[in-house]
C-alpha cells in the first residue's frame, strides 16, 4: 500500500458504563453489550461516589444504572450526571416497578427505563434508542404517562406515597430496610438533623401518627416492592 493510500476507518464503538452493586448482572449485561459490533464497556461501578468519578473520567456515551446502589440512589446518581458536559445518555435497569419509578427517573434526567424481568433483547433496544435521541419508555408506562397528562384525576395504584420527594423515598426505603436514622444520615453524608426532618416530612404526607408507624408503614411497603420485584 502506497503511503497516499487511504487506510478503512474502522467505526468506533458506542462507549457504555454500567452501574449496578450485582457483580452478576455486571457480569451479565456486560458480555450481552460486548456481543453488538457497535457497542462495548468501558467502564463499571457498584456504588454512586465511585461511578461519577469514572463516569467524569471516561465521559462515556452511555451509562446504565440501576436504582438501588451502595450510598446515595441510582435517581441521585443520575442528578449528578446532568452537571457534567457533555452529560452521558441514561438509560435506567432496574427491579423496581416502572409504574412508581420511571417517571422520577426520567425527571431526574434519565432517557429510558427498562425492567430488569424485560426480555433482553429490550436492554439493547432501550440502549441503540437512547442514542438515537429518543426516550426509551415501556408501552404500558407510556401509555399511562400520556393518560396523567391528558386527564387530572388520579390513575389506578397511585397513592400518598407518590407526594414523596426522590430523597424522601430513599430514606423511606433505608427505614424499611431496618436502617437506624444515625445509619442513614452516614449513608447519605446528611446531617443527624436534616434526616430526622424528611422523616418528619414524611410522617406529615403519609398521615403517620408517630416514629413507630413510620418505621412499619416502611418495613411493609419495602417488603411489598421485594415481593413485586
Amino acid at each position: 500500500m502506497s503511503p497516499s493510500t487511504p487506510v478503512p476507518s474502522v467505526q468506533a464503538r458506542t462507549r457504555i458504563f454500567l452501574v449496578d452493586d450485582h457483580p452478576l448482572v455486571r457480569e451479565w449485561l456486560g458480555s450481552l453489550i460486548e456481543r453488538q459490533p457497535d457497542l462495548g464497556i468501558c467502564g463499571q461501578a457498584e456504588d454512586s461516589a465511585s461511578a461519577f468519578r469514572e463516569i467524569s473520567r471516561l465521559k462515556p456515551d452511555v451509562v446504565v444504572v440501576d436504582l438501588s446502589l451502595q450510598g446515595e440512589s441510582g435517581v441521585e446518581l443520575i442528578k449528578q450526571l446532568q452537571t457534567l458536559t457533555p452529560a452521558p445518555r441514561v438509560l435506567v435497569l432496574s427491579m423496581h416497578d416502572e409504574a412508581f419509578y420511571a417517571e422520577r427517573a426520567l425527571r431526574a434526567g434519565a432517557h429510558g427505563y427498562v425492567m430488569k424481568r424485560a426480555a433482553t433483547g429490550k436492554v439493547i433496544e432501550a440502549i441503540r434508542k437512547i442514542l438515537s435521541g429518543q426516550i426509551y419508555l415501556s408501552e404500558t408506562l407510556a401509555a399511562r404517562i400520556a393518560q396523567k397528562f391528558i386527564g387530572s384525576r388520579a390513575l389506578p395504584g397511585e397513592s400518598l406515597m407518590s407526594t414523596l420527594s426522590d430523597r424522601e423515598i430513599e430514606i423511606f426505603r433505608f427505614i424499611g430496610q431496618g436502617y437506624e436514622t444515625k445509619h442513614i444520615a452516614e449513608e447519605l453524608h446528611l446531617s443527624l438533623k436534616t434526616v430526622q426532618t424528611y422523616c418528619g416530612r414524611i410522617k406529615d404526607k403519609l398521615a403517620l401518627g408517630n416514629a413507630t408507624a413510620l418505621t412499619h408503614e416502611a418495613v411493609r411497603w419495602y417488603e411489598h416492592e421485594q415481593r413485586n420485584a
